[in-house]
């Protein structure tokens, strides 16, 4: 998720306030949920592309995507999981759920067809 000297920035910020304590994977799986709760407000009520995202709403948007992130990262960091090697597994299972020729232009999901 983030770029490894970013990842240790961020896990420097965590350890320096002894915040660890309070992230265990519970814990950090309810905060992801609650700031993309926070990102999802962030479009409440809009009717995009109608009504453009104005600069200050791009940059609560972007703060937003940076606490996921940060989270995700911790949570990740924590468990030992290669974020990078989870989504190319995930890509290569979602290759096999949804070939090209049978989903494309469809929101169906995989176990829909």
């Amino acid at each position: 998720m983030l770029e490894p000297s970013l990842l240790h920035q961020a896990l420097e910020f965590r350890r320096a306030r002894d915040w660890e304590q309070f992230h265990t994977p519970q814990n950090l799986a309810i905060a992801i949920s609650v700031e993309a709760g926070e990102l999802l407000e962030q479009f409440q009520w809009q009717l995009l592309p109608d009504n453009p995202i104005s600069e200050a709403r791009f940059d609560s948007i972007a703060q937003e995507i940076a606490d996921v992130a940060i989270l995700l990262s911790y949570l990740a960091n924590d468990l030992g999981v290669n974020i990078g090697e989870a989504v190319k597994k995930k890509l290569a299972l979602n290759e096999v759920r949804y070939p090209v020729d049978r989903v494309k232009g469809s929101a169906k999901k995989h176990s829909d067809y």
